[in-house]
C-alpha cells in the first residue's frame, strides 16, 4: 500500500522540481507558452499509440504511469546526469566541449535507459499485462511521449524567452515548433520503440539468452539512433541534418510502422484462431465470434451497447472483449498458460458479460 503512495510522491516531487527549474530559467510566461505548444504534438503521439494498442488495450493506470515516469522521473534523471556530464566534459576537454559530450554520449545512454527501465519494470512486475512486441512499443512510446512533452516545454519556452514567437523562418517558438512538433514529434518515441521491441521479443522468448540479448540489442539500437540524431543536429550543418532525417530517420519510422502493422495483423490471426476453441469450451457464444474477430465489429458492439444501455454497459462490453483477447493470447501456447491466470480471466469474462447483459436489460444510463 505504501509503495504506490511513495511512487506518487516521487513523481510529484520530480514534476515540481522540473517546473521550478524551467520557471527560473525562462520565466513563468515562457513556461505557459511552452506548455501550450508542447500539448499539440503530445496529443498526436499519444493518440497514435492508443491506436496501436486497440486489440488489447493496456490498463489506463499503467499508461498514465508510463507517461508520468517519462515526463518526471526519466526527465529529472537525464537532467542531473547530462548536466554532470557536460560539466565534466568542460573541465576535461575545454569550455564548450561538454555540451557535445552530453549530446553525443550521455544523453543517448541515459535517456534511453531511463525510458526503457519502466518497460522492463512492467515486464517484471506485471508480466500478465505484457504479451509481446506491441505492448513493448506502447509502453515505451508512452514513456517517450512524457519525456518529449517535458523536454518540449523547456525548448519552446526558451525559444520564446530568447526570440519571442518568430515568424517560422527565424528563431522563435514557431520555428522551434515546426522543427520539433511538426517534423520530428516521433523522434523520442521512435528511439524508445526500439528498446520496447527488444523487451517485447524477450517477453515471448523461451530461451534465457534471447531474454537477455533482445532487450540489450534494442537498447543499443535506440542509443545509436539517438546519438546519430543528436550528432546531426550538433555537429553537422543543415545538409547533414536533412540527410540523416530523410535517409535514416524517416525509413526507420516507416520500418517500425510496418512492424506494428504486421504485429497487429498477427494478433488478429491469433484471436481469430482462438475464438472457435473458446466457443467449444462454452466460454463465449457462437454468435459473438464475428463481433469479436475484428476491430470494426468490436467498436460497433460497444457503440450499440452505449446507445441502447448507456456507458456502463459499453464499459462492461469493453472489459468482456479485453478478457476474450487476453484468453486468446494465453491459450495460443498451452505451455505458457498458467491455470490461475486462466481462471482469473474466465472469472473476469463471465463477470463482465453478466454485467453487460444485466445493464442491457435494465437502465445503464445512471453513470
Amino acid at each position: 500500500m505504501l509503495l504506490p503512495v511513495f511512487g506518487l510522491i516521487v513523481v510529484a516531487v520530480c514534476g515540481l522540481t522540473l517546473l521550478a527549474l524551467a520557471t527560473v530559467r525562462v520565466g513563468l510566461l515562457a513556461v505557459a507558452i511552452g506548455t501550450a505548444a508542447a500539448l499539440i504534438p503530445v496529443i498526436v503521439v499519444v493518440a497514435a499509440f492508443l491506436w496501436v494498442d486497440r486489440w488489447e488495450p493496456e490498463p489506463a493506470k499503467l499508461l498514465l504511469l508510463a507517461f508520468a515516469w517519462g515526463a518526471c522521473i526519466a526527465t529529472v534523471t537525464a537532467l542531473l546526469i547530462n548536466n554532470t556530464a557536460e560539466t565534466v566534459g568542460d573541465l576535461l576537454l575545454g569550455n564548450g566541449k561538454g555540451s557535445k559530450v552530453s549530446a553525443l554520449i550521455s544523453a543517448p545512454l541515459v535517456e534511453e535507459a531511463a525510458k526503457g527501465l519502466f518497460v522492463l519494470a512492467v515486464l517484471w512486475r506485471r508480466s500478465e499485462e505484457f504479451d509481446g512486441i506491441i505492448d513493448g512499443i506502447v509502453y515505451a512510446g508512452f514513456t517517450a511521449a512524457g519525456f518529449a512533452f517535458t523536454e518540449n516545454i523547456y525548448y519552446f519556452g526558451r525559444a520564446f524567452a530568447e526570440y519571442g514567437f518568430g515568424n517560422g523562418t527565424s528563431a522563435g517558438v514557431i520555428a522551434a515548433f515546426v522543427l520539433r512538433g511538426v517534423l520530428s514529434p516521433f523522434t523520442h518515441p521512435l528511439f524508445a520503440a526500439l528498446t520496447g521491441i527488444g523487451i517485447g521479443v524477450a517477453a515471448g522468448a523461451a530461451g534465457r539468452a534471447i531474454r537477455i540479448l533482445a532487450p540489450l540489442g534494442g537498447y543499443l539500437a535506440a542509443v545509436c539512433l539517438h546519438a546519430l540524431w543528436n550528432g546531426a543536429a550538433t555537429l553537422g550543418g543543415a545538409k547533414t541534418f536533412l540527410n540523416v532525417y530523410f535517409l535514416i530517420m524517416v525509413p526507420m519510422f516507416i520500418a517500425v510502422l510496418l512492424l506494428v502493422m504486421f504485429q497487429r495483423r498477427r494478433e488478429q490471426r491469433i484471436i481469430e484462431s482462438a475464438l472457435p476453441k473458446m466457443v467449444r469450451r462454452q466460454w463465449i457464444a457462437a454468435s459473438e465470434v464475428e463481433l469479436l474477430s475484428s476491430l470494426t465489429g468490436r467498436r460497433t458492439w460497444r457503440r450499440q451497447a452505449r446507445k441502447e444501455s448507456g456507458r456502463r454497459a459499453a464499459r462492461a462490453v469493453a472489459a468482456y472483449q479485453a478478457s476474450v483477447t487476453q484468453l486468446a493470447f494465453l491459450t495460443r501456447d498451452r505451455a505458457r498458460a498458467v491455470a490461475a491466470r486462466e481462471r482469473e480471466l474466465l472469472a473476469l469474462l463471465h463477470t463482465s458479460r453478466a454485467e453487460a447483459v444485466r445493464l442491457a436489460g435494465g437502465d445503464g444510463r445512471a453513470e
